[in-house]
């Protein structure tokens, strides 16, 4: 019998590199990979299991931050490299840095489909609402009327819901933080190294230099309580600095309500249900967005599916089993074939 080994320890400093960290002073990218190295060092995984893959952009810098694989691939495409990765290799641990602008706009089409599969990668998407890298552009996430140095008046478009897209595409992991929620942010990501499939994460970051204060209205010390609701699983939707108020579910929507009033109890109140097989009781979550509601922060949704390697690799057996091993050489040749001589 092979001895049994345990499994590594490490800390933070083991998933720090010798590279310069060059985000701008005072911008929530620090947090978040902060968050990502902790979380790393935690997880008892040998350093070498681990690969992280970036597009372009701010984001996208993570990669030589984090001792460990990676790739830094072009604008838009690191979920398709990403998904390459994990498909090649299927014990590897897959994590993306991306953001709003290189996941929802020239990335979209790869999120949707990474996600529709449900193939096993961390995304942790940092939601700035700006281009940073290029200067202060709106992004898919800005929202309406926003100015800046391309919507001088006033940005026309409606911005995206990333994680009402997610649920959409039938994500089996969504999750919401915030990049100075130091403990919350590391617990959803542990929980979201943990799940079997696509796991996505949205976190609020700012950026203090183009789009600066963009998450403060209800991330401020003084005002979160009454501007985040807290998801924990099998627990009724409460919120605020005293735990007064409430989301109830009334004709199928949402509202808000004050605990003590009109006889209301927090029996009266939603129970979150991380786990539910509909997707439509997190959609609705992902719809209580700032002002009208306390913004949802936490998983969202977990359910567990099959995964897209795992459905590939069995077809794979099966077909092996069945036909043999094959030849590529054989394969490459047979049917119509020509022979190319030179004069």
């Amino acid at each position: 019998m092979p001895p049994i080994t345990a499994p590594p320890v490490y800390t933070k400093k083991d998933f720090q590199t010798d590279q310069e960290v060059r985000w701008c002073p005072g911008c929530g990218d620090y947090a978040i990979l902060n968050a990502v190295q902790s979380v790393f060092a935690k997880l008892g995984i040998p350093r070498e299991k681990f690969v992280v893959v970036s597009g372009i952009g701010c984001s996208s810098r993570l990669p030589y931050y984090v001792n460990t694989y990676g790739f830094h691939t072009i604008h838009g495409r690191a979920l398709a490299v990403a998904t390459g990765v994990k498909l090649a290799n299927p014990d590897l641990e897959v994590w993306i840095g991306t953001g709003d602008g290189d996941a929802l706009s020239i990335g979209g089409n790869h999120l949707i489909h990474a996600i529709r599969r449900n193939v096993g990668l961390k995304i942790l998407l940092f939601n700035n609402r700006i281009y940073g890298l290029t200067k202060g552009q709106y992004s898919p996430t800005t929202p309406l009327g926003q100015k800046n140095v391309s919507s001088p008046y006033g940005a026309v478009e409606r911005p995206v819901n990333g994680l009402g897209l997610a649920i959409a595409c039938g994500a089996t992991f969504v999750a919401a933080s915030v990049d100075v929620y130091a403990k919350h942010l590391q617990d959803v990501l542990v929980r979201a190294a943990r799940h079997k499939g696509t796991a996505y994460v949205e976190i609020y970051q700012n950026c203090n230099v183009f789009n600066d204060g963009a998450f403060d209205q209800f991330t401020e010390r003084e005002v979160r309580d009454d501007w985040n609701v807290v998801l924990e699983h099998g627990k009724p939707l409460v919120f605020g600095k005293n735990r007064e108020k409430g989301i109830r579910i009334s004709q199928g929507r949402p509202e808000i309500v004050k605990i003590g009033e009109n006889g209301v109890t927090e029996k009266d109140l939603s129970v979150h249900d991380e786990k539910s097989s509909r997707a439509d009781y997190a959609f609705m979550l992902s719809q209580m967005t700032f002002p009208q509601f306390p913004v949802p922060l936490g998983v969202l949704r977990a359910v567990d599916e099959p995964t897209f390697e795992q459905r590939v690799h069995e077809q794979i057996r099966e077909v092996t089993a069945k036909r043999g091993a094959g030849d590529l050489k054989e394969m490459l040749a047979a049917g119509d074939t020509w022979e190319v001589k030179a004069k």
